[in-house]
């Protein structure tokens, strides 16, 4: 009898994914808030005190200043170096005229030997009608021989000097566009380190811009007070060379070498002078980067368009402005003298007595009169 059939349903398993999904949710969520933990927890960057800020500031200026004389370098640089290349090129299109000249002239010989035919002495000889008429012939084409050597001579020179020239005029080239390149470069530096500062400075809240307003005028009135001290000291020197020189032209009598000495300072002072009063005269013009003058400068375009005015040519950067004239200490400033800043000699201004400058700040300010120790002092040369 066949064995009959389970009438019991086989179990079906059932797998259940709940648990998996309630998981995934939980470890997100804790994923989520450890997330917002993290977040919360991270310090915040603190914001700069308005001391960090006048200095960043300051010192981007600084940059700047820098940066500005960089410029004014690589522009001078440029300058020079498209006047060389334009006096090559015009000496290479001389020269290129010269040797089409003698190109033509060795292909007139070449066209008339080539008319002429090459005949034998012999045959010249015999052709002759008469003895004297060779001999009248043959120098005469020796001398044609001569200057058709001398034709071949003066082209073969002319082609050397035109290459001369030529790669002369290329290698200028290639020296003012590395010259346009450093401009370029350099003009972008100073751009970049003043969007910086203004960047720095647009941040800034009216309490703070009140704040750091309050800072520069202490700075100013610090400076200002250094200027009155070197203003006394210099008084006191004054007066006891006063003293001193009264003594000597008493003793002696005449004073004769007294006043050989004092002729020459006299003509410095009065150059220096007039260099003071043609600054004078610019105060309240605004400062422009890599400007010259008349409407605007920066701060050793001020000083050479001051000085040009006295009726003396100095250098357009303060790099090369401190390394003419004669390097003068900080207690014998006279009038005129200029008065260098930093230590990459970025600044320069013109002294003008009892501790105070005029000069060319920097963008945003104008030709102004300051304290000499508003900023750090490198050193100071009297330029005549």
């Amino acid at each position: 009898m066949p064995a009959l059939a389970s009438h019991r349903k086989p179990r079906t398993r059932v797998r259940s994914t709940t648990p998996a999904v309630g998981l995934t949710t939980a470890a997100l969520a804790g994923v989520t808030l450890l997330s917002t933990q993290s977040a919360t927890a991270a310090p915040a960057s603190p914001k700069p005190s308005i001391e960090d800020v006048q200095k960043k500031v300051d010192d981007l200026y600084r940059q700047a200043g820098t940066a500005t004389q960089k410029y004014n370098e690589a522009k001078e640089a440029s300058t020079a170096q498209r006047g060389k290349v334009d006096a090559l090129l015009d000496d290479v299109a001389k020269r290129a005229d010269k040797l089409n000249e003698a190109r033509r002239e060795l292909g007139n010989y070449a066209a008339a030997q080539y008319r002429a035919g090459s005949i034998a002495p012999t045959a010249t000889f015999f052709l002759a009608d008469d003895p004297q008429s060779y001999f009248d012939q043959n120098q005469l084409m020796d001398r044609m021989a001569g200057r058709q050597q001398k034709a071949v001579t003066d082209f073969r020179t002319q082609q050397a000097a035109a290459s001369k020239k030529r790669a002369e005029a290329v290698t200028s080239l290639e020296a003012l566009t590395e010259s346009q390149d450093t401009l370029r470069t350099s003009k972008e530096n100073v751009q970049k380190k003043l969007g910086e500062a203004r960047a720095m400075l647009s941040k800034l809240t009216a309490e703070e811009k009140a704040r750091l307003a309050a800072l520069e005028r202490k700075k100013e009135a610090e400076a200002k007070r250094k200027a009155e001290e070197l203003a006394r000291q210099q008084a006191e020197a004054k007066r006891k060379a006063d003293e001193a020189a009264q003594q000597a032209a008493s003793g002696s009598g005449t004073g004769t070498s007294t006043g050989t000495g004092s002729g020459s300072s006299t003509t410095t002072t009065t150059k220096g002078e007039k260099a003071l009063a043609f600054a004078r005269s610019q105060m309240g013009k605004p400062y422009v980067w890599g400007a010259t003058g008349p409407s605007s400068y920066d701060c050793s375009g001020l000083t050479q368009a001051a000085w040009k005015a006295a009726g003396v040519d100095i250098p357009r950067t303060t790099w090369d402005q401190v390394e003419i004239g004669t390097r003068i200490a900080t207690a014998d400033l006279q009038p005129g003298d200029l008065v260098f800043f930093y230590d990459d000699i970025s600044h320069v201004g013109i002294y003008e007595g009892d501790g105070m400058m005029i000069h060319a700040p920097k963008p945003g300010a104008n030709v102004r009169e300051e304290s000499i120790y508003y900023m750090p002092i490198y050193g100071s040369v009297r330029p005549a």
